[in-house]
């Protein structure tokens, strides 16, 4: 059955989203992109446009909005006439309320907010989402279908919630990253040469998330397997868990880009 996919914006996310359409068999799928990469103009079926000008209002079964918080409050208007029809219409920008986005779409529009991650881009992505009570069970289902072309789903029950989705999901692979970096400079400091410190750093990230993505179990018992008891681990979990260790900082964190969140929203 074709279902006509309308997406405005093909970065690094956007392109992740075709990508995983493109393999689910979606479709047909337009994409409205100045520049787009030659990663992309080599994928076979699309239609690819370089702005709005040639998209008609209707057709759509869904248009997903792939665009920065800054661009999406600046072209915004552009889209009114798309967002009152029958079109579902998917944004997937920061800090970017239902309610500003129904100010420039009517209250008639029917929208859903959703914060993916970049690792959609090898298809082991996270994408939070959230639609208000009025967004019917035929939407909520094909919003998941095309959010989940890209890795696992998880429906919030709040829009606030998504904020703090996205400061776990959506910021999280940042915070990975972050830690790679200071374990590769912590090796250095014991003396390890940077190359090799690296190396040892990135694989041992790597290796842990696939053994937590391959064992049921929670953090805590794959911890007690690393950490014996008086043992070198155990020593330096005991410092990474102070009162003023990880865990403290990693909610600060969060409740950080939260902030940050609510800042862009009222901006």
């Amino acid at each position: 059955m074709s279902m006509p996919i309308l997406i405005i914006g093909a970065g690094k996310m956007g392109t992740a989203l075709i990508r995983g359409w493109v393999k689910a068999g979606l479709g047909p799928i337009t994409v409205v992109e100045p520049n787009p990469s030659e990663t992309l103009k080599a994928v076979p079926g699309l239609v690819l446009l370089p702005d709005l000008t040639a998209v008609t209002a209707e057709g759509w079964r869904a248009c997903v909005v792939a665009l920065k918080p800054h661009i999406v409050r600046a072209e915004a208007d552009k889209l009114t006439a798309l967002a009152g029809g029958k079109t579902l219409m998917i944004s997937i920008a920061a800090g970017t309320p239902l309610a500003l986005l129904h100010s420039h779409w009517g209250e008639g529009a029917t929208i859903v907010r959703a914060m993916p991650n970049t690792p959609g881009s090898i298809a082991r992505g996270v994408t939070a989402i959230y639609a208000p009570a009025p967004i019917g069970p035929e939407d909520r289902a094909f919003a998941e279908t095309l959010l989940s072309s890209i890795g696992l789903t998880l429906w919030v029950d709040s829009e606030a919630l998504l904020d703090a989705a996205m400061a776990i999901s959506g910021c999280g692979p940042a915070y990975v990253f972050a830690l790679v970096e200071a374990m590769t400079k912590a090796g250095v400091a014991a003396g390890l040469p940077e190359e090799a410190a690296a190396k040892l750093a990135r694989a041992t990230v790597t290796g842990g998330g696939a053994l937590l993505d391959s064992d049921p179990r929670d953090p805590a018992a794959l911890i007690r397997d690393v950490a014996t008891p008086g043992g070198t681990t155990q020593a330096a979990i005991n410092v990474l868990c102070a009162d003023n260790g990880l865990p403290a900082l990693m909610t600060e964190a969060v409740l950080a880009a939260i902030g940050r969140a609510e800042e862009l929203a009222k901006s």
